[in-house]
């Protein structure tokens, strides 16, 4: 009897379960295998573009928003699912909605609340990319941005008042001089002249800080910060009510900003450690503050736990503000820092935040390059000013880090100086 080649084209059994030809098996093998009835302890990643079911009648219905389902990614995917349920989860919102970036989050709430003709009320001191996309892009689209102290609540409600704004931005924390806005009052000027209040909650994260909460009609996250938290996915997320969240998925089908399955996955995991992460971040970050406060070669230090919040304070939903610190390196300009960039070996130079790894970033070269010079010392982001993202490294070893970078950007000689005794480190 002559050997089979495996071509031979026996009959096919239903839907994924067919037994052709040798082609026809490679493609289709141990695909589409029965439902299970088991759940698997972790998420699944599902790295489908698309999904179909038993009927035509239930994929026209999912179409069709009558039912819940899947049927392109872009839509919709279990996986990228399963991370919107839990950012909406902490954030305390009714939905969440995930994108392929924290810009691509940031665009898509501005979008949902304006139109051509329409004003913007925004802190002054914004991500620039913000800022960027609010005077470049909506500009060309007849979009006007008006530009306030978002901590100077007076000059916040005349301008509303004057401007009639259609929404108004902030940061709970703002990048990078670590101002933090007073979210309740803000939402209450706001709505006053029929604005809505979208907030960057990046910095802060809901573990601290939840903006829906005090009014917050959209809050926004760049994932690829603390959420994710380990420098290996690159995502973002607006988390609102029902309605707003249905009309960003519309959006979102049209304008396809859709973060991958893989990204989602790993966002989705590195939320499961947030809570511990983000403590240790903060319990660190005010003692690497302090000790800056006392060090001689720096001017000045930016960071919530060593400022009078005012009203501001009753935000935080624990007593810690954040893994973020800001700080001026006396008499220091491009030259210097890029030298005191250069030298730290345990610090990574890095654009991002909210890594586990410590994370230095110069905003006037990177998060600020957008603005002019002068639009920068405007706001209070001069050419000696530094952000540190601190990890989870012993502390001790992040400050004799920045102490050495120091002394060789600084040009200083001889053993470290640094105090904690000053005015100003006395307060943490």
């Amino acid at each position: 009897m002559p050997e089979s080649n495996g071509d031979e084209r026996p009959t096919t059994s239903p839907r994924g379960r067919h037994t052709g030809g040798f082609a026809t098996r490679a493609v289709h093998a141990g695909e589409r295998a029965p439902k299970p009835d088991f759940t698997p302890t972790v998420t699944p990643i599902h790295p489908a573009s698309s999904f179909f079911y038993d009927d035509t009648e239930t994929l026209d219905a999912v179409f069709a928003n009558e039912r819940s389902g899947y049927v392109y990614t872009r839509y919709g995917n279990p996986t990228i699912r399963a991370l919107e349920t839990a950012v909406a989860s902490l954030e305390g919102t009714a939905d969440a909605v995930a994108y392929s970036s924290g810009m691509a989050a940031i665009h898509a709430a501005i979008l949902l609340d304006v139109r051509a003709g329409d004003r913007v009320v925004a802190a002054r001191d914004v991500y620039g990319a913000t800022y960027a996309i609010l005077t470049k892009l909506f500009a060309n689209l007849g979009v006007e941005t008006v530009f306030v102290d978002i901590t100077d609540l007076d000059a916040v409600r005349q301008t509303v008042e004057r401007v009639r704004p259609s929404l108004v931005c902030c940061e709970t924390v703002s990048n990078p001089l670590l101002r933090v806005a007073d979210i309740p009052a803000l939402a209450g000027i706001a709505h006053a002249s029929g604005a809505r209040l979208m907030v960057d909650n990046t910095f802060a994260t809901p573990y601290l800080v939840r903006p829906a909460s005090h009014g917050a009609d959209t809050v926004v996250h760049s994932g690829t910060k603390y959420l994710g938290g380990h420098g290996d996915a690159t995502a973002g997320l607006i988390a609102a009510d029902a309605e707003r969240c249905l009309a960003l998925r519309e959006q979102a089908k049209l304008t396809g900003p859709t973060l991958g399955p893989f990204e989602a996955w790993l966002t989705l995991r590195g939320i499961k450690t947030l809570p511990l992460r983000v403590a240790r971040q903060s319990e660190s970050a005010a003692r690497v503050a302090r000790w800056l406060a006392g060090h001689p070669d720096v001017e000045a230090v930016y960071y919530p736990g060593l400022a009078d919040l005012g009203p501001a304070a009753a935000i935080f939903e624990r007593p810690a503000h954040g893994g973020m610190v800001s700080f001026d390196l006396r008499g220091a300009g491009r030259e210097q820092v890029f030298r005191f960039m250069a030298a730290l070996d345990l610090c990574m130079p890095a654009t991002t935040l909210g890594d586990v790894y410590s994370l230095v970033l110069y905003p006037a070269m990177s998060s600020h390059r957008a603005l002019t010079s002068e639009q920068r010392a405007g706001i209070g982001i001069g050419d000696g000013l530094v952000r540190l993202s601190v990890g989870i490294e012993d502390v001790e070893d992040i400050t004799a880090d920045l102490d050495a970078a120091m002394a060789v950007g600084l040009g200083r000689s001889g053993a470290p100086t640094a105090t904690h005794d000053s005015p100003l480190a006395s307060r943490l």
